[in-house]
């Protein structure tokens, strides 16, 4: 367990006020697909503009999530069937009726943040708006449960007992993690599991939560390019991320 200073947390909440403008242009940018031509190509280049205009550096840009393959672009950019870790195209051209999903991490001053959220382009369809709100939703509720003596079982159960209830089911296999000296750090935070087991929260702990919902199924697959993630039977995702730490009677967003 790893608990950030109070000047640490200064440094992130910087870097957090930068990822958000980020995502923010990234979405501006994605959106803009009802009327001309975008790739993800266009939105990454967009991401990489603003946090390089803050003399941050996109945390993402070549990490190896397998130890092998290096991620190309700054941000991830995944679209409906596509979970997480989309590789940002040329080719990949984002239409009317997409779910967007959009993942940063952002390197401010030797201290990292993680926030993602998703959204769609122009008119939706009845399941892929239901999917992003169940998927914003299920993040909100489950921030409820971080507190100083709830435990990571309280986050996951809150998390899935929610999305079950909507028909929709939680991701399994991938889940959300510490974030704060480095891209990756313990704890896990599934997005699913029992109430009252699992590490105690404590003060001071950063966390970057993020449910990923499935429509179908909890089932992933890797695709071709082995770094994104796919859902197994072909159904829409969501996804939302918020790098928090936890207070003495909560938590606070970092990536607000």
């Amino acid at each position: 367990m790893i608990i950030s200073k109070k000047s640490e947390l200064e440094v992130l909440k910087e870097g957090g006020k930068i990822l958000r403008e980020a995502l923010n242009r990234g979405k501006e940018t994605a959106k803009r697909a009802k009327k001309e031509e975008i790739s993800t190509f266009k939105v990454n280049r967009e991401v990489e503009k603003v946090i390089a205009k803050h003399g941050a550096e996109a945390s993402f840009k070549n990490y190896k999530t397998d130890g092998v393959t290096p991620f190309p672009g700054s941000a991830c950019i995944s679209i409906n069937n596509e979970i997480v870790h989309g590789v940002p195209r040329k080719d990949k051209l984002i239409q009317e009726g997409d779910i967007v999903k959009i993942d940063i991490g952002v390197k401010h001053k030797g201290l990292y943040t993680d926030a993602a959220i998703s959204f769609g382009v122009g008119r939706l369809s009845e399941k892929a708006r239901k999917i992003i709100e169940v998927t914003r939703e299920s993040l909100q509720i489950g921030l409820r449960q971080i507190k100083p003596g709830n435990r990571l079982g309280d986050f996951g159960w809150a998390v899935e007992n929610f999305v079950q209830s909507k028909g929709l089911f939680v991701v399994t296999d991938l889940v959300g993690h510490g974030v704060g000296r480095d891209v990756h750090e313990p704890p896990q935070v599934p997005n699913y599991g029992e109430r009252g087991t699992g590490e105690i929260f404590k003060k001071g702990m950063v966390l970057a939560l993020e449910p990923m919902v499935n429509e179908k199924d909890s089932g992933i697959k890797l695709a071709s390019d082995r770094l994104t993630y796919l859902t197994r039977k072909g159904g829409l995702s969501g996804h939302f991320e918020q790098t928090i730490v936890v207070t003495e009677d909560g938590c606070k967003i970092l990536t607000e």
